[in-house]
């Protein structure tokens, strides 16, 4: 992903202890997967990317000290964590001399097991700045995963570039996909602070009764099924970056907590009465007009502001003249590598340049990633593409008849299916890829609305912030 957010692979024999592990990473603002056996994980590593590998040490078939063998084998830019019992203690200190970045003793509290982690990502990045330093010396490009070459998205970056200087927070503005954590993840590593953690938080997804104990922690106790001391998202991404996704979607009665914090550079855990010193750097980000919220009462005024110290829009993609294009060559080296698909033919092309993309560019790397997986071998055509992008708007190409147009009841069968497929789009677009509420607004059943996005090959997952 976001690869967005840094992912992290468990591997355990016993599934329970795996999924209880990758609910604290998912917590702690990780994206986490499971592996039931070391050979699963080497599999799922040959397919997906992950930065950590956090591995018990005892499991049949094959041990996580082989396991270890083998990722440093194949990636030695993997770091790994091993979960390790008492008896199992002195091998874990002969696995760090093999490469192995940590270890931890079971039963481990999720604390510790967060801030291990969190080493490991921060050293990750590291590894990955100074590959990214050395690249650009050999290469002479600067920006080593943000793909552009319009004017539009260069101005953006140089904006964002100069902010990286500072210590001001930033407020990222934009559409869906439009690449916003991306983004925050470039000012990042751009600033003083690259080599310490970068922590994203999705307000969105934090239940209400547990914003405090996400974002500030909590001391064991301190309410019921507090079984042991966690740390906030605030102490994890100390002396890093904090990145506030989906701002706009922040409770009212939260913002003023959140603005207490920032404000004061303390924390307090709940159930503890001592205040933290933390220094983190606040990024934000939101696809809603703020301005307009603060107006209507909806969002706090001072928490904006505070916010607001840099703004920066960030253009969607069919605003990005030329972009497209050399977006789509990426992705195409990306995923077309296996299925040996080198090029892309004109008309393909044309299409891609040609759509308005409203899931922006989240939308061309799965589109693309599609077509890669149903294409044929050299050259992804026209017949590869998905088929949303084969339909305009009805607003942009009111004809959609030609030469041959066919019989009435073909005629009328494609009006309807341009139709149906803008209708969709058009209602995953306002409520930010949320299928409940646009089946709620379409008066359709659940069923019935997911039956039309199967049929024209929409995504919901285009759609989200």
């Amino acid at each position: 992903m976001t690869v967005s957010r840094e992912r992290v692979l468990v591997v355990d024999d016993e599934p329970d202890l795996a999924e209880s592990c990758a609910y604290f990473l998912e917590r702690a603002g990780y994206e986490a997967r499971c592996a039931e056996s070391a050979p699963q994980a080497l599999e799922m590593l040959d397919q997906e990317a992950f930065s950590v590998v956090v591995s018990d040490v005892r499991m049949p078939r094959m041990s996580g000290m082989e396991l270890l063998t083998a990722i440093r084998e194949r990636d030695p830019d993997i770091e790994v964590l091993l979960l390790t019992g008492y008896p199992d203690l002195q091998m874990a200190v002969s696995a760090i001399k093999q490469g192995a970045f940590d270890y931890l003793a079971k039963p481990y509290g999720e604390e510790d097991l967060i801030e291990r982690v969190a080493k490991a990502m921060a050293h990750r990045r590291v590894k990955d700045q100074n590959e990214g330093l050395r690249e650009r010396l050999r290469s002479g490009v600067s920006g080593r995963r943000l793909i552009h070459t319009s004017q539009t998205f260069r101005d953006v970056v140089a904006m964002l570039e100069r902010a990286a200087r500072t210590a001001a927070s930033v407020l990222l503005i934009g559409e869906s996909g439009t690449g916003k954590e991306l983004l925050a993840h470039h000012l990042h590593d751009s600033s003083d602070r690259a080599d310490k953690p970068f922590v994203p938080v999705d307000c969105a997804s934090i239940p209400a009764d547990l914003f405090e104990s996400e974002l500030f922690g909590h001391k064991k106790g301190a309410f019921t099924g507090a079984a042991s001391d966690k740390l906030g998202l605030f102490q994890v991404a100390d002396g890093g970056t904090l990145f506030l996704d989906e701002l706009g979607e922040l409770p009212l009665e939260f913002q003023s907590k959140l603005l207490r914090t920032i404000q004061e550079r303390t924390v307090r855990q709940i159930g503890s009465s001592t205040q933290r010193d933390v220094d983190v750097r606040i990024v934000a980000a939101t696809n809603r007009d703020l301005q307009k919220e603060v107006e209507e009462g909806k969002f706090r005024s001072d928490l904006f502001y505070r916010l607001d110290e840099v703004r920066i829009a960030v253009p969607p993609l069919r605003d990005r003249q030329g972009d497209v294009d050399i977006l789509a060559t990426h992705f195409l080296k990306r995923f077309g590598k296996e299925p040996g698909i080198t090029s892309i033919s004109s008309e393909a092309a044309e299409t891609l340049r040609a759509y308005h993309w409203p899931g922006n560019v989240r939308q061309l790397r799965n589109a693309i990633e599609r077509a890669c997986a149903l294409g044929n071998a050299p050259e992804l055509g026209l017949d590869d593409l998905p088929p949303e992008l084969l339909c305009s708007e009805p607003t942009s190409r009111p004809e959609v008849v030609d030469s041959d147009v066919g019989t009435f009841q073909e005629m009328k069968a494609r009006r309807i299916a341009a139709m149906e497929q803008s209708y969709v789009e058009s209602l995953l677009k306002k409520h930010k890829g949320n299928v409940t509420h646009c089946s709620e607004e379409s008066g359709m059943a659940r069923s019935a609305f997911q039956k039309l996005m199967q049929k024209y090959a929409i995504r919901s997952a285009d759609y989200r912030e």
